[in-house]
């Protein structure tokens, strides 16, 4: 019952894991808010809000479906708004939606840097402004942003500089809002795959079918969030949680279930 009644705002929630996040706090009766930029489908990406909506409902949950490019804060605050006004309150927020591309400083244009940095970093902060009214007023409320324990070690830095200063950011909001936030009793906490994600941008932009093989689903990080979620938020906050950690603490040392093929060596992920 960790979840009945609680509404789970999640960005990019029309695919992967934020997909995979909403279906399975909707398994456990929350709320869920599918906010994102994809209201057709793209056929190389596949879902949109609307599609997870259904799957939501079809689970027994209740659903809203949000077209929300969270690098517009009007289109952040009418979003939030509308959560709110629908469900009464809102109880976690999962900063999903993220811009990767793994380029050096020479090759990444204006263009592509702006998108990375206004996504990951202005769109995860202004989004995390919008709900804290109402987390403020929620039931053991939670941010959760997917976004890596910083290492300063030279080689994050090196080949993909402009990645890993906005994925930093990311997580060095957590650090601000966990310390801010600790008065209100709402935990900022941090999300990082010990492995590779089988997701869209692993097929299309870093690895192929050769790395998604090497991966595992975004399930796992779906589970894992529903552990930390569901931790009371005025002691747990602050924290840069990996997944096979979190979910050894609950119990779960078996993971083999995870793998996108069963035996297969699995890829550790950027920034561990």
């Amino acid at each position: 019952m960790a979840y009945k009644g609680r509404t789970a705002f999640i960005t990019g929630a029309s695919r992967g894991i934020g997909r995979a996040i909403a279906l399975r706090l909707a398994r456990e009766g929350a709320n869920i808010v599918i906010a994102a930029k994809s209201v057709t489908e793209n056929p190389k990406l596949g879902g949109t809000i609307h599609s997870v909506a259904a799957e939501v409902e079809a689970l027994g949950a209740k659903a809203l479906a949000l077209p929300c490019d969270i690098r517009f804060e009007e289109q952040i605050q009418a979003a939030v708004d509308k959560a709110a006004e629908t469900f009464g309150s809102i109880d976690i927020l999962v900063n999903n939606a993220s811009a990767i591309s793994l380029t050096g400083t020479e090759q990444t244009e204006p263009k592509r840097y702006d998108l990375m940095h206004d996504i990951n970093v202005r769109g995860t902060f202004f989004m995390s402004r919008a709900c804290i009214p109402h987390l403020r007023k929620g039931t053991n409320p939670h941010i959760l942003n997917l976004s890596p324990p910083i290492d300063l070690s030279p080689k994050w830095f090196g080949n993909h500089l402009a990645y890993t200063m906005s994925k930093y950011n990311m997580s060095m909001i957590v650090l601000g809002l966990a310390e801010e936030l600790r008065k209100d009793r709402i935990a900022a906490n941090a999300l990082w795959p010990k492995t590779t994600i089988a997701t869209a941008a692993v097929q299309n932009l870093l690895g192929g079918e050769a790395l998604m093989k090497m991966s595992r689903t975004p399930e796992i990080l779906a589970d894992t969030a529903y552990y930390i979620l569901k931790r009371p938020s005025g002691s747990c906050t602050g924290n840069f949680f990996i997944d096979e950690q979190v979910l050894a603490e609950e119990g779960v040392t078996d993971l083999s279930g995870y793998s996108v093929v069963p035996g297969a060596p699995l890829y550790t992920d950027l920034f561990l």
